[in-house]
């Protein structure tokens, strides 16, 4: 067994019914270079490592971190709920927001098939978690006022690992804007696991955006699994800005008749960072729709890997699906791969994907620098107005800005790293 998983396993605390789901892990071990899934993203320097598990106390971190965050809010630390900086004193009517305990059961399959060991750490997840936020949204309630769900790495005496369980459920013709922090409190080198389990009701609506601007020594791997009931809607954004390693895997079942996705994001490998995502979206039910516009930049020797996948399954005539990821190379160093997969098993579908991978457009920057413009300023013009398009996503006026903000900050230094 790997000197990771050799100690991840030994902080097991959980009951005999997780027992099974490490034996199955220790079985299969990390998936390799032949895995389809991972190809992209080796783990062999990553399995040599050891992590230790998170202390029961809440690791200290500078307030002012919290500074552009609102209530309500709630706060987790290095895996550990914090409750002198959670505040959820103006938590809206209708609405349940608490830590809760974690239960052991298996995520959903998304629409890639998977081999052994290919999902080993969504399974770590379900057999070590023993926490997570839980958030309930009654049927009929209509919450405009977003509630944050912020996740810090801060510094530790050695390296350490966590893992949290978290799920969301959005009632019958409810509404919800949830915005979820992934932040650094300073240097550190941990590893975190998290799977978020959603739910929406017929005809519920969530509007949520993710923002992962871990540490940059930070290995992270994160599961979204999401199912949407008849006339729901789901509109998400996701922000990857940090972490030395980030997988994000999101799946997302449309199962009721009308049912509708739009997901966008952006990816910023920059420095010498490797971001992973992949989309899975299943279309089973009549009439249903997605929209996925996402963006890439590739800088130093970052690495940005998409997988975009959409299945319309058998049954599902009317569905109406549109991908497209393009992606900007702004320094010879870096590297982008990029797979869109779209599968279809039924009749009277409309469906669309696309990808792109390439520079700067000469044309433009001429023109720029013919209006004037030094170099490093049009450069940095075309690459923020590439990145904006899948912020649109973002109803609230507040949450946009705040996200636009910290794009933007990202981006300041990303020219420079080109």
């Amino acid at each position: 067994m790997s000197a990771l998983l050799d100690s991840l396993v030994s902080g097991f605390a959980g009951d005999a019914a997780r027992k099974p789901v490490l034996d199955a892990i220790v079985r299969d071990g990390l998936p390799g270079p032949r895995s389809e899934a991972w190809k992209y993203t080796p783990l062999r320097a990553l399995e040599r490592r050891a992590f230790a598990p998170v202390e029961a106390a809440v690791a200290a971190f500078d307030p002012t971190l919290l500074a552009g965050i609102p209530a309500p809010r709630l706060v987790f630390v290095n895996g550990v709920h914090d409750p002198a900086h959670s505040d959820l004193g103006a938590l809206p009517h209708g609405v349940t927001l608490a830590p809760g305990s974690a239960g052991g059961s298996m995520p959903e399959a998304g629409t890639d098939a998977h081999g052994p060991g290919d999902e080993v750490f969504a399974n770590l997840n379900a057999a070590l978690a023993r926490t997570g936020a839980m958030l309930r949204v009654e049927a009929g309630a209509q919450i405009e006022t977003p509630l944050h769900l912020v996740f810090i790495g801060a510094p530790s005496d050695t390296d350490r690992a966590w893992h949290l369980r978290h799920a969301v459920e959005v009632g019958e013709d409810a509404s919800l804007v949830l915005a979820e922090h992934h932040l650094a409190a300073g240097a550190h080198r941990h590893l975190d696991t998290a799977t978020l389990s959603l739910r929406l009701a017929a005809r519920a609506r969530l509007r949520h955006a993710r923002i992962h601007d871990a540490a940059e020594g930070a290995t992270t791997f994160l599961r979204t699994d999401a199912i949407v009931a008849e006339d729901a809607e789901y509109r998400r954004l996701d922000l990857e800005l940090g972490a030395a390693l980030s997988r994000h895997e999101l799946n997302v079942r449309l199962e009721g008749d009308r049912a509708r996705l739009v997901a966008n994001g952006v990816l910023l490998a920059t420095g010498k960072r490797h971001l992973d995502t992949r989309l899975g979206v299943e279309h089973v039910a009549r009439d249903t729709a997605c929209e996925l516009t996402w963006r890439g930049i590739g800088a130093g020797r970052g690495r940005a890997v998409f997988h975009g996948g959409i299945t319309i399954h058998e049954g599902a005539d009317g569905s109406d699906a549109n991908l497209s990821n393009k992606n900007l190379l702004l320094s010879e160093g870096a590297e982008i791969d990029t797979q869109p997969v779209l599968v279809i098993h039924a009749d009277e579908v409309k469906a669309a994907h696309g990808a792109t991978v390439g520079q700067l457009d000469p044309t433009a920057m001429f023109y720029l620098r013919s209006r004037g413009l030094p170099e490093t300023d049009a450069r940095r013009l075309l690459t923020v107005a590439f990145v904006r398009e899948p912020l649109g996503v973002v109803a609230s006026d507040s949450l946009r800005a705040a996200l636009e903000a910290r794009l933007d900050a990202a981006l300041a230094s990303l020219v420079g790293d080109a």
